[in-house]
């Protein structure tokens, strides 16, 4: 199989601040040989200006260091290698606790999560923070790097405290999938080939675990879910009543002579037609962006949805979200905000504070109503107009929300529909 044809992993990488994930990353790209001559280069130059006698790994992802200092904001680095057998896309999110939020960014595509520890220091709260978003974000594989393990003399009995300490605190989350790896990121422990100072470790090391873990699509393949982007009514002589209705498919499969539902009005039609981006097609699935042509005449616009009968969305116009606060400034209870879901965009206020989460012990604070950043709490959000919408973990796309700023138009929070 040639590499065009590999699959594609995308995962995303967090960890407190000097764990060394920028020296894993580092270690990851130079030992698979994933990186250009000439940056590699120009890395051992400036390690050897530092003094350093070996190059310094953290140089290859260290790049956004300097915008920081510049006071230039941080969102996620996006980072791509190849190997034989697998293309990956990594998300490198900063470890800083004020950096939370862009966790949040990098994770909310992602097929697997690594979440970094430091053997000396074993679970703090920046770990129990990613690995709850993990969690809420409904990433099915979390990779626990245990890190530094030559600062403890690569001891056994330290990597099963961390791993026990992880397994207390994950055992009331919903996680398909935790493995735990103890590494050397710069001295190359199990990074890409097998430790030879770490025997009594007999599972696989970081790369080849990368390689080889399962991609399971998180597109829903049964509920039909065709959120309507515009309407297209070409002035064409040959097609003077064509009405088009155009659109990327959130879930599900279409084809061409299907009863639907147009929501929320509920009237039903069929479909006559489905026009792709090269050609016509006799059905199409998510996430294909298409063009839907209907047997009737409806008044249907941007924001509506395209369903089965026997299979519809929730209609509602309060909804409960489990929401994480991006912003620097504090949310306003009953002030207006922006609402998105999918391509629909409506007015909102957050209605009530239902309780925020004690990242430490994940219980519920049911009397702090104050939701400042990097929050995680449960609210109920009232709407101007309904949408249609399913639960986060049944459907990611139709499923989350997001909150803008009406006065500056910024993001605010994102939230996963419960």
């Amino acid at each position: 199989m040639s590499i065009e044809n590999n699959q594609l992993l995308r995962f995303t990488t967090a960890g407190s601040v000097d764990d060394g994930k920028s020296t894993l990353i580092g270690r990851l790209l130079y030992d698979s040989k994933s990186i250009f001559e000439d940056q590699l280069k120009a890395v051992e130059s400036v390690s050897r200006k530092k003094g350093n006698n070996c190059v310094d790994l953290a140089l290859f992802t260290d790049g956004l260091r300097d915008e920081r200092e510049q006071g230039i904001t941080i969102d996620v680095a996006y980072r791509y290698f190849t190997t034989p057998k697998r293309k990956f896309i990594i998300a490198d999110t900063p470890g800083h606790i004020q950096y939370t939020r862009n966790m949040v960014t990098g994770a909310s595509t992602a097929n697997a999560a690594i979440i970094l520890i430091d053997a000396r220091h074993g679970v703090v709260e920046q770990t129990k923070r990613h690995t709850f978003i993990a969690s809420l974000l409904n990433i099915p594989h979390l990779i626990v790097c245990i890190n530094k393990m030559d600062l403890v003399d690569f001891k056994e009995e330290v990597f099963n405290t961390i791993v026990q300490q992880f397994v207390e605190f994950t055992s009331k989350m919903i996680i398909r999938d935790i493995r735990f790896i103890p590494l050397s990121a710069l001295l190359g422990d199990n990074v890409v080939n097998k430790s030879q100072n770490m025997d009594w470790y007999l599972d696989a090391p970081l790369l080849h675990t990368l390689e080889t873990i399962h991609i399971s699509s998180d597109v829903n393949k049964i509920d039909l879910r065709f959120p309507i982007q515009t309407v297209l009514r070409p002035q064409s002589k040959e097609h003077p009543d064509f009405r088009g209705y155009a659109g990327r498919i959130a879930s599900g499969v279409l084809r061409v002579g299907d009863t639907v539902i147009i929501m929320p009005s509920g009237f039903a039609s069929t479909v006559t037609g489905i026009q792709g981006p090269k050609e016509s097609l006799k059905e199409a699935f998510a996430p294909m962006s298409i063009t839907v042509t209907l047997k009737d005449d409806f008044d249907i616009s941007r924001g509506d949805m395209i369903v089965r009968p026997n299979n519809v969305p929730d209609t509602a116009q309060d909804i409960e979200v489990m929401l994480c606060w991006l912003h620097r400034n504090p949310a306003r209870t009953r002030a207006k905000y922006i609402i998105r879901h999918t391509t629909n965009e409506q007015k909102a206020i957050i209605k009530e504070v239902i309780y925020k989460l004690d990242i430490q012990t994940l219980s519920r604070n049911l009397e702090d109503s104050q939701i400042d950043m990097n929050d995680i709490c449960k609210v109920r959000i009232r709407i101007t107009k309904p949408l249609m919408v399913d639960s986060y973990r049944v459907n990611r796309i139709t499923g989350s929300i997001i909150l803008i700023d009406e006065s500056t138009n910024e993001t605010v929070a994102a939230g996963m529909i419960s």
